[in-house]
């Protein structure tokens, strides 16, 4: 059974980026009849907060991404101390006490040297009496061994991929300070909970080639990998936590529809054309990895939006009814879904009805006058609109807009609006 993972690091809300690659994993999962996995990655002590943790379930929940398990990897240290020491006994993860500048300054050599800015492993040729020194003085941060030779893996976006292990460095596994660091912690998870299938983001591409390795070091097998273009920001900028206006709660905020961002995220930059998706079955169904191109994707709120108005345009009263107010009755919502953005424009409506003030230009008073005396008695039906107008027409010679518009503006306050004809019956004034 196909079982893939998102896993989120709790330290700032989900943005367009990172929730595209959950909409991946879980498409992904549902299409096939597999399991789709939460994996909260908060071993960033510093960093990690509850609350993101709380917001990322949240912001899941809302567009409909539910998981099947989840997993929280400050509660699963004993797996990654348990890996460490194997790597340690089998010489695959040796300690190193270089500092920042110290590995500033060696890449600033190799370079003007014209050589890969690789770390250069002198921690490996010191003597034991050396390391014991050191040992004693502070304590080291922990690098993976990566044995020489060709990483090869066939991606499931961009193909066949080769990585020669002598142009990457050596990945630090545990800080100084005992901080396990994503790779391991990654690895170890993803072989513990059986995931078959990584998606993620194009920048993890030189981080899979060591996690390959990694994964054969503790005897497992990996899992499939596919790495999707990045999504980038309106003006081409990388996408960050901090970056405004692009984060799922601002999205919601702003009053999008769930199953639009789930639409745009389903589609967007691949070669089929974004298209109304009323579900996560209906996305997951025809979802295909394959037509994804490498192009990085431009992030576009507007376009969300957009989106998000014409499938409210296009919704059955049973879609939104849930979250509409009990008073809101099928009829109502049918005569002003064509005129509404967001959802919430319904109430705006629904204050309209029950009692606008009038607008009436002082060039338009005694014409409004006169037909508001016209005004059939109630209750008034879908034909009340015309018959009125008809009567008016008739008795001031009045057609077209010089008709209609002062008429609207009198009962509605509005210049546009649902038709009238429609409309007119939830009217509770005049």
């Amino acid at each position: 059974m196909i079982r893939t993972r998102f896993a989120p690091s709790p330290t700032g809300a989900l943005h367009l980026g990172n929730l595209r690659t959950a909409v991946f994993n879980a498409l992904l999962a549902r299409g096939a009849g597999g399991r789709f996995l939460l994996r909260i990655d908060d071993t960033d002590r510093e960093r990690s907060e509850q609350r993101f943790a709380d917001a990322i379930r949240a912001d899941l929940d809302w567009l409909g991404l539910r998981w099947d398990a989840e997993f929280i990897q400050s509660e699963r240290m004993a797996l990654y101390e348990a890996a460490a020491e194997r790597l340690k006994a089998d010489g695959r993860l040796y300690p190193a006490w270089e500092s920042a500048s110290d590995l500033a300054l060696m890449r600033r050599r190799l370079l003007a040297a014209k050589r890969p800015p690789v770390y250069d492993r002198a921690a490996l040729r010191m003597s034991d009496t050396e390391r014991a020194e050191l040992m004693a003085t502070r304590p080291p941060h922990w690098r993976f061994r990566l044995e020489p030779g060709v990483i090869e893996w066939d991606d499931g976006l961009r193909g066949p991929q080769r990585i020669a292990a002598e142009a990457v460095s050596d990945p630090v596994l545990i800080r100084e300070d005992g901080q396990f660091l994503y790779s391991l912690c990654s690895v170890v998870d993803d072989a513990e909970m059986g995931v078959t299938d990584v998606v993620r983001g194009a920048d993890h591409v030189t981080n899979t080639a060591t996690q390959i390795q990694l994964f054969a070091a503790l005897g497992a097998a990996p899992p499939r990998f596919a790495h999707h273009a990045l999504m980038v920001g309106p003006g081409g900028e990388k996408i960050s936590k901090r970056l405004g206006g692009l984060s799922v709660a601002d999205l919601r905020e702003s009053g999008a529809e769930p199953t639009a961002v789930l639409s745009w995220l389903a589609r967007i930059g691949s070669a089929r054309p974004v298209e109304p998706l009323w579900s996560v079955e209906a996305a997951a169904e025809d979802f295909d990895l394959s037509t994804f191109g490498a192009a990085p994707v431009r992030a576009a709120t507007a376009d969300i939006m957009q989106l998000s108005a014409k499938m409210l345009h296009d919704a059955p009263f049973e879609a939104v009814r849930a979250r509409l107010p009990s008073e809101v009755t099928e009829a109502f919502w049918l005569a002003v879904r064509p005129n509404i953005d967001r959802l919430e424009d319904v109430l705006d409506w629904r204050a309209v009805a029950a009692g606008a003030t009038p607008l009436i230009a002082p060039e338009d008073a005694e014409f409004v006058a006169e037909a508001l005396a016209l005004l059939p008695p109630r209750p008034w039906d879908g034909g009340t609109w015309a018959a009125w107008t008809g009567a008016v027409k008739a008795a001031t010679g009045r057609k077209g807009r010089a008709l209609f518009l002062p008429l609207r503006r009198a009962l509605t306050g509005r210049d546009h609006g649902p038709e009238m004809a429609t409309f007119m019956p939830f009217l509770a004034k005049p």
